[in-house]
């Protein structure tokens, strides 16, 4: 290994440590011990241009074991990205661009949001999936425009979590050979040596995975590393490469154990550390050799120009697709979506169809595909029960360029990999399961608002309406507790309008997922005028009105049906009442102040009609609220229903009690 690698290496260990000692808080031992094979990768290897983080042909990098971020921020720095000696210092601090842990959109080069360990991975495996499938759908004899590698650092801990398996069997199955992971094998986590509790073989695991693996590879040599991951790079698999090597590396008294991984060195160590090295700076002083040595500007200007190149090459003779392909990338949508949109809106109020609003989420989905040429649709295992095909759509399958992913039963793996897809771009991901299964999921969720990114989550059987398949498989908490997630937005709609604009909502969206929840069972169509369609994308309007309403009605999804019948009632016994329809109340909390009081005026009682816990609807200062605060039980959705006192008869008999 020449000395120029030793010193750029310990370049990243002096910052590592002089950054995280400066914060009193982080995670030095991680990067001190992949110095070297960050060296390999990004000296040598990865194909990037600090002046331009978003080119479209670029590598992408992950940093899965998150915690070491100080690692990324450090090559970030050194290669030449907007992140100065500055923001370093300003480690962990309020508003720096060196945040804790890696975030999307905060830091320039970075990726994704990683931290919560095992999704980096997955997310890899999304961008690797979105790399090959727009490959296969763009380049052309003599053009592969589309032609870039996704690199995992990961450690013990992502492979401990369970997502990590669900993604990376997957990843094999698909054979999504651009994905190069790099397994930082330290044996230890903070807790110390994992042996007692991790002792599998995780090389023989990969292979039965069906991924080249590539093992005993010394993690601190820099020329093994790159040589490991020149023999990646000829595989038709995905490589995992096994790099040994010893945490806090360098650290006189404190490498190969727990204490370097998530605490300061302390001055003393520190000061040992630079002797050991023979690291003779200041902290945060880098000499202008190793910064020459380290930057990316020029190699990565020259790859990005002849990439520039080529695609124009390629737009001469293929000028459609070169447009469509930024389009797509830009996260712009084709002209003919909204006019799609607005003709299937009225083909929703001609046909006025009775049908499960699962079966309307399909139906709007075949309406919308010849529209969006980037969707890329799927289902952890239930197809046929979330209906999230379209007569059109291809099956993705390894030698096979599709549109419609078989997750398998994988509904963590499936959201985190959706997110990857998000943010590698050329894609609209959507996948479904059943709700209560959003628990499987809930950490990718929280992830996709967390980014702000269009991942679509598609949740069907929301409710006791599910049935017979009991408490197990009925949604009592996932709707109320989805809306409780910053910037998710939530949608529970009414029939088969309600859906459309919950899809075109969701679509549309650029700046934040969407939960889309659909019901198992049939929900009557519902006219409206013009206006009430248009007030739909608010979140919440005025379905039926009358002057003399006593009482307001609000409801979500399959219980507007019941609010409708509750105040046909009524309407017989004199008592006149406003329904409020309110698909989407994470929208309609973003209304202005004068909406959402003419929606839901002072003075009249309101009574909100859900199938889910009541405890959120009390923000909206309700007088009372149905719904189900309890577990519910296995029978025919008619009568849990009635069993749960979610009937027109027993909704009346609130609202006079009110009034």
């Amino acid at each position: 290994m020449s000395s120029m690698h030793t010193t750029m290496a310990n370049a990243i260990r002096a910052l590592a440590m002089d950054a995280v000692q400066q914060a009193n808080s982080g995670h030095p031992g991680m990067p001190m011990g992949m110095a070297e094979i960050a060296v390999a990768l990004w000296s040598q290897h990865l194909k990037h241009n600090p002046q331009n983080p978003k080119w479209i042909d670029r590598d992408r990098f992950v940093l899965s074991n998150g915690h070491g971020s100080m690692l990324l921020y450090a090559l970030l720095h050194l290669t030449g990205y907007d992140l100065p000696m500055s923001e370093l210092k300003n480690f962990r601090q309020l508003h720096s661009k060196t945040p804790g842990h890696p975030e999307y959109a905060i830091t320039p080069g970075v990726e994704t949001t990683t931290g919560p360990l095992g999704q980096g991975i997955t997310n890899a495996v999304g961008m690797a999936l979105a790399e090959k499938l727009l490959a296969q759908e763009f380049n052309k004899p003599q053009f592969d425009i589309i032609n870039h590698y996704t690199y995992v650092f990961m450690g013990d801990g992502c492979l401990m979590e369970g997502i990590s398996h669900e993604a990376c069997s997957l990843a094999g199955t698909l054979k999504l050979n651009k994905l190069i992971a790099l397994w930082d094998d330290n044996g230890i986590s903070i807790d110390g040596k994992v042996e007692p509790w991790f002792s599998e073989d995780t090389a023989k695991r990969f292979e039965a995975y069906g991924w080249n693996v590539i093992r005993k590879v010394d993690g601190h040599n820099v020329e093994a590393v790159s040589q490991a991951i020149a023999k990646a790079k000829q595989s038709d698999q995905p490589t995992l490469i096994c790099c040994k090597t010893s945490i806090g590396q360098g650290s006189p008294n404190l490498a190969g154990t727990d204490k370097v991984h998530g605490a300061p060195l302390g001055a003393e160590e520190i000061a040992k550390t630079r002797a050991a090295l023979g690291w003779n700076h200041p902290p945060f002083e880098i000499p202008q050799d190793v910064y020459k040595a380290w930057n990316a500007d020029k190699v990565g200007n020259q790859q990005e120009a002849d990439w520039n190149s080529a695609f124009g090459a390629y737009r001469a003779v293929y000028p459609n697709e070169a447009q469509e392909l930024e389009r797509r990338m830009a996260g712009e949508l084709s002209a003919d979506f909204e006019k799609t949109l607005k003709a299937y809106l009225k083909t929703c109020s001609d046909k006025a169809e009775t049908i499960a609003t699962r079966k309307a989420s399909q139906n709007a989905i075949e309406a919308l595909a010849p529209a969006l040429p980037e969707f890329l649709g799927g289902s952890a295992d239930l197809t046929g029960s979330n209906l999230t095909n379209w007569k059109a759509c291809q099956a993705v399958r390894a030698h096979q360029w599709g549109n419609h992913i078989n997750y398998g039963v994988r509904e963590f793996g499936m959201s985190a990999i959706m997110n990857g897809i998000a943010l590698h771009g050329g894609y609209i991901p959507f996948g479904a399961t059943f709700l209560t299964f959003s628990d499987y999921s809930r950490n990718a969720l929280r992830m996709a608002a967390l980014m702000r990114i269009r991942s679509i989550f598609v949740f069907t059987h929301d409710s006791i309406g599910l049935g017979e398949d009991g408490p197990t498989h009925q949604s009592v908490e996932h709707v109320a507790s989805l809306r409780l997630i910053p910037n998710m937005q939530v949608w529970r709609p009414c029939d088969t309008t309600e859906s459309a604009v919950a899809w075109g909502a969701a679509i549309q969206r650029k700046n934040g997922p969407s939960s889309l929840i659909f019901s198992r069972q049939n929900c009557p169509f519902v006219p409206r005028t013009d206006q009430q369609v248009a007030d739909i994308q608010k979140g919440g309007y005025v379905l039926r009105d009358d002057p003399k309403a006593k009482a307001v009605l609000m409801a979500t999804g399959s219980e507007v049906a019941l609010a409708l019948e509750a105040a046909q009632q009524l309407k017989e016994q004199g008592i006149a009442v406003r329904i409020v329809s309110m698909p989407s109340t994470t929208t309609f909390d973003q209304q202005s102040a004068a909406y959402k009081a003419s929606v839901l005026p002072a003075g009249l009682p309101r009574i909100a009609i859900e199938a889910g816990v009541t405890d959120y609807w009390w923000k909206y200062g309700c007088a009372a609220v149905h719904g189900v605060d309890t577990f519910g039980e296995s029978a025919p959705a008619g009568v849990l229903y009635k069993h749960f006192g979610l009937t027109a008869d027993e909704i009346a008999k609130t609202v006079r009690q009110c009034i």
